[in-house]
């Protein structure tokens, strides 16, 4: 291959590779700008702070399962692990609940006290809600999910 025709291939690379960023960043920008946090507070409030906690704080020793060996509700806040997972897990996890999205998941050993809400919340609506969520945490953390998100977009999970 001559040079020219070298140059010209590399260019033609860098404009596809910097193409196909810019598509996912501005569908991951579309996605977030339709999300209303504002209307998640309130829907989170109705439907998850009796378990979660109003300020996001969890069940008090969330970490150790109850006495029948269920998990308790984690916090939402900086302080506990919903950050760690990416959105897709979070959206099953709200929507189907905590035990069938374990299951599909393949983990039969543990126990999960999260009910599916995919009878009284829409898509929409988790959608709100874990933008209010996430809203509450500090960058690094909000930056490390966003990285698991992705991880779990090419994955195909």
């Amino acid at each position: 291959m001559n040079r020219s025709a070298a140059k010209w291939l590399s260019l033609a690379a860098v404009v596809i590779i910097v193409a196909v960023i810019g598509w996912g960043l501005s569908g991951r920008a579309q996605n977030s700008a339709s999300a209303d946090s504002a209307r998640g507070a309130v829907l989170y409030a109705e439907n998850c702070a009796s378990c979660h906690g109003a300020n996001l704080e969890g069940q008090p020793d969330w970490q150790t399962p109850d006495p029948e060996g269920v998990l308790r509700a984690p916090p939402h806040d900086r302080t506990g692990h919903t950050w760690h997972h990416g959105d897709k897990l979070l959206f099953d996890y709200t929507k189907f609940g905590g035990d069938q999205t374990l299951k599909q998941m393949g983990v039969a050993d543990v126990k999960s006290g999260m009910p599916g809400f995919g009878d009284t919340l829409s898509d929409q609506d988790i959608g709100d809600i874990l933008a209010f969520i996430k809203e509450s945490w500090p960058d690094w953390e909000r930056k490390l999910q966003e990285q698991r998100t992705e991880a779990e977009q090419t994955e195909g999970n």
